[in-house]
């Protein structure tokens, strides 16, 4: 059993109703896949890559060093408790890109590559919502509508670019904690050579292989709600390793924060089912997400509803 790798290129064709199927049982049974033959041009890739690593490098690496998380690990070592872990910090230096905020400067290459990148990836989230749509029998748009808050807002686009640097002690500390995303799609250009990701199915962590040019994609809780909990957020994490510096640049598409966000209607007019969901803004459960992120994502839901 692995996590589902899909040719996207197979919807242009004859495959394009078994492709449809392979979306939504990996959208149902996994909450996430790998996509291949996503049009995403492998220069470009390959680019993302080179300025992302070198930005570590130049901008990133020496203040990691000082972080919390190497202090803590360093302290742990030092006191000879020999059993005792680090279960709240992660061992990720990390830093988020947005249309409106400070990026780094260094390699020159890094703004203009990111940006076209950002571009790209904003429109697959957009083909891959409307492939949910379909799956999920709403009409063309409608969770894009919904991001937006019916038009009022732009849906909310960041991309959190990631390194995990070698850790010498990866028994004692992980990379990032188990959790699901707040948000909507999440769209994830992993590192090709060093794993780490995993992902939770029916009690078992099953790795997010790395291959070469993937995107992988997966669930985020408000996509849950919408679907009334046909598409799972999955929990996932990072392991800490000790050989390696594992690069990962995550794209979120999530609602803005004024959006009101409840189980889907279906094209007909009519409730997929019973609600199984609250009906929230989602700026009151990223607030709630904000404190709870590592906790079981049911107590978020249970923690916001409004009439």
């Amino acid at each position: 059993m692995a996590v589902p790798v899909i040719d996207l290129s197979k919807l242009q064709g004859s495959e394009r109703a078994a492709t449809m199927a392979e979306i939504g049982s990996a959208c149902e049974e996994w909450g996430f896949f790998q996509l291949v033959n996503h049009d995403i041009p492998l220069d470009l890739l390959d680019r993302v890559k080179k300025v992302c690593s070198e930005c570590y490098k130049m901008e990133r690496e020496e203040g990691f060093k000082d972080s919390k998380a190497v202090q803590l690990l360093n302290d742990l070592i030092d006191s000879g408790e020999a059993c005792k872990t680090l279960d709240d910090v992660d061992w990720e230096d990390v830093f988020i890109l947005q249309d409106d905020n400070q990026w780094p400067s260094n390699p020159l290459q890094f703004k203009e590559t990111m940006k076209e990148y950002r571009l790209e990836l904003k429109k697959l989230a957009e083909k891959m919502l409307n492939i949910l749509e379909d799956n999920l029998g709403l009409s063309q748009g409608y969770i894009k509508q919904t991001f937006s808050g019916n038009g009022s807002h732009n849906p909310f686009f960041g991309t959190k670019v990631s390194h995990y640097p070698p850790c010498p002690r990866p028994d004692r500390v992980g990379g990032l904690r188990n959790h699901t995303d707040a948000g909507g799609l999440i769209l994830l250009f992993q590192d090709d050579k060093v794993g780490g990701l995993q992902v939770l199915k029916n009690g078992q962590w099953f790795d997010v292989q790395p291959l070469a040019n993937t995107i992988v994609i997966n669930i985020g809780d408000q996509i849950e709600v919408i679907s009334n909990g046909r598409y799972k957020s999955a929990l996932h994490r990072v392991l800490a390793s000790a050989n390696g510096n594992r690069r990962s640049i995550a794209s979120f598409y999530n609602p803005a924060l004024e959006a009101v966000i409840e189980p889907a209607v279906m094209s007909g007019g009519g409730k997929i089912e019973k609600a199984g969901y609250p009906r929230f803004v989602f700026g009151d459960y990223m607030e709630v997400y904000a404190k709870q992120k590592f906790m079981d994502k049911e107590q978020r839901f249970q923690s916001v509803g409004i009439n």
